[in-house]
């Protein structure tokens, strides 16, 4: 039996990297998985087809996570598929690097919508369907919320934001025996990642300079993270920031 067996997991922004690795990682461990999407059902289904196929549980639900009745559908949705939630990692996120001189409302709200409003909304409804035993919520933040970068002004609010959402929500949920803590990746190779740009750039390069373990991080390496703080090896850990960031300084 796996740590996580006869638990159920929702991953939000699971059709890729990080959420993807996340979403094995738990089914690997015996968790039956919701895997959320936005836009990539082909993403999502070939997620789904890995777990099912190495004999885990998975479905694929589409939702946009910051959008309520989209959240309300996708809890919904989940206790229809498994009759239960116990597990919510808030994954879904959006970023997009760029001077303070070029920053649009439009691009604020995106990304403040999805990174900070999302998780929120989700937790509302993790509390209307975790049983009496709790349950855990994990927020994948990023060490950009406390070590920033140039350009990264809104993206790294988001994540500082979410930091603290985690603290607020850990005072508030700890009576009701909901866990919430904040796990927060470095630099990570990921195929958005790769589509951005970054890949064997000098950007990666400098990361990299600073990564005490001098290398990027993988989905895997976040994953392995995640089962701890969703299984009950993690019972006695709430409100929590946890970087897995190889020692990025």
């Amino acid at each position: 039996m796996g740590r996580l067996t006869g638990k159920v997991a929702i991953v939000t922004g699971a059709s890729k990297g990080i959420g993807a690795g996340i979403a094995k990682g738990l089914a690997a461990e015996g968790a039956s998985v919701v895997v959320n999407y936005a836009s990539s059902k082909e993403g999502a289904e070939r997620v789904v087809a890995e777990i099912t196929k190495g004999g885990g549980k998975a479905t694929a639900v589409k939702a946009d996570t910051s959008k309520q009745a989209d959240v309300q559908r996708l809890f919904a949705e989940a206790k229809k598929a498994y009759g239960r939630v116990d597990v919510v990692v808030n994954n879904a996120g959006v970023y997009k690097f760029e001077p303070v001189e070029s920053i649009q409302e439009e691009e604020f709200h995106r990304q403040y919508n999805t990174n900070v409003l999302g998780p929120l909304l989700a937790t509302q409804e993790a509390i209307k369907y975790f049983g009496p035993e709790g349950g855990s919520i994990i927020n994948i933040g990023s060490v950009a919320g406390s070590n920033p970068t140039p350009t990264s002004a809104v993206y790294s609010g988001t994540k500082a934001a979410l930091d603290q959402i985690t603290r607020v929500l850990s005072l508030e949920l700890g009576p009701k025996k909901i866990r919430v803590n904040s796990l927060n990746p470095g630099f990570t190779l990921t195929e958005g990642v790769t589509t951005a740009g970054f890949a064997g750039s000098e950007q990666e390069k400098y990361f990299v300079s600073r990564t005490v373990l001098g290398r990027p991080g993988t989905p895997e390496d976040i994953a392995k993270v995640a089962v701890f703080l969703a299984s009950d090896d993690s019972r006695w850990v709430t409100g929590e920031t946890i970087a897995v960031s190889g020692g990025y300084r």
